[in-house]
Order: C-alpha cells, then structure tokens, then sequence
C-alpha cells in the first residue's frame, strides 16, 4: 500500500513456510480435543504457532519496507538530500530498526517454541534463554540430530551478517541510535568534513540475508514439529 503496489502473495519456501505452520496449529486443536488433559499445552501451541506466523508477516513487510525507501535515497551526503530523500532516508531508518530488532525477536520466541514442544529444558542452562541457546542446547547434548544440523548450518552460513545486526540492535537498544553511531564516528575521524549516510547498501544485504536465515530456520522447524504432533498424535 505504501508503493502503490499490490499485497503480497506468499511463494516458493514462504508459501511451505506458511502453509506448515497453519498445519502445525490445526494439528495441535486436533490433539487438544482429543487429548482433554493435556488440552491446554497443545492449545498454547496452536496459539504460538499463528502469533508467529503473524510476527513472520510483520517482519517480512518491514524488510520490504526499509529496503524500497532505502532506494528512494540517491545521495551519500546528508547536505545533499532533497526534502523528499530526507523523508524516505527517515522512513528507512524506522523499518530498518524495526526489521532488525525483530529478527531476534521472532528467534527467540521460535525458540521458546521448541523449548516447551521439545521439553528441552533450556532454562536450566540460562534462565533468560535465545533461540541461540536453545540451538546449543540441542547442539552440545547431540538432541533431535535431524533437525539439530540444518538448523546449526544456517546459523555458520549467516554468522556474519547476523552478528552485524546484533550489534547494530544492541546499540540501539541500550545505547544510542544505530544511525547516529556512524555519526559520532565520522565527528572524531573527520571534524569539519562533509556527513556521509551509513552504507544502506550494505546494511539492506545484511538484513536480506539474515531475513534468509530467519524464514529458513522457521520453515525447517515447522516441518519437523508437525512430524513431531503426527506421531503425538
């Protein structure tokens, strides 16, 4: 709506995605239905499950959203933008903040996900748990070992592009803002000389890439947690 365009229609892997996941919560009524006393559990499922496939919908537009305003500004130097470019350059900066701290939210309630389907018990190894720890809960006490390794594959194959975003989301968070980072870091480098805009460039391959690993990683464990409430079931 906000380009003029039509909604977007989900395909390839997303569309697997999604379609896994309303699987995955119409397995888990079945199953609160069938199963009286332990109705509660799977209907709590059911609900994570279309809360997630909700925060997947919301993260994917934000993506969109910073990188279509991110190529609405031509110009590397603040002095240089337009009125029009200065509003999208704005624009960008909230979708981007919003795309990379919800990166790491939807991961982390993904992992709480597979914590209580899993009974992993993760919280015995920190209290306060990631997704990430969960994965090295899985990784160093060799558990489900099909679902363990393509998961610890992509996170090597986006170590890099997820930990630029990590550090891009705790400065944002608990110090300043991100943007203003590469300001400050000019000021010292260059006293007087002109402001350049971060590399948007650079930071929009980032979030595609960490957007991969995100949809990945939801895609693969929603197909093995439905395999798991079948033979619940």
């Amino acid at each position: 709506m906000l380009f003029g365009e039509k909604p977007r229609e989900w395909t390839g892997l997303l569309l697997d995605t999604v379609q896994s996941m309303e699987q995955f919560a119409l397995l888990a009524s079945e199953l609160a239905e069938r199963l009286p006393e332990q109705s509660s559990r799977y209907h709590t499922f059911a609900i994570w499950a279309e809360g997630l496939l909700r925060s997947m919908d919301e993260l994917e537009q934000s993506c969109y959203a910073a990188k279509r305003y991110s190529e609405l500004v031509r110009h590397n130097h603040v002095d240089e933008l337009s009125f029009e470019e200065r509003l999208s350059y704005n624009r960008h900066v909230y979708y981007d903040k919003n795309s990379y701290i919800r990166i790491f939210a939807i991961l982390d309630k993904l992992g709480f996900l597979l914590n209580q389907l899993l009974e992993l018990r993760t919280e015995r190894l920190k209290a306060h748990f990631s997704y990430f720890t969960v994965l090295r809960n899985l990784r160093e006490n060799n558990l489900h070992v099909e679902l363990m390794k393509p998961l610890n594959e992509l996170k090597e194959r986006y170590q890099g592009e997820m930990n630029r975003l990590r550090t891009r989301r705790n400065l944002e968070i608990h110090q300043m803002n991100a943007e203003l980072k590469d300001d400050l870091d000019q000021r010292f480098a260059n006293a007087g000389g002109p402001r350049t805009l971060e590399d948007l460039i650079s930071n929009m391959a980032d979030l595609d890439q960490s957007w991969e690993m995100v949809q990945g990683s939801i895609n693969l464990i929603f197909r093995f947690a439905c395999k798991r409430l079948r033979e619940m079931g």
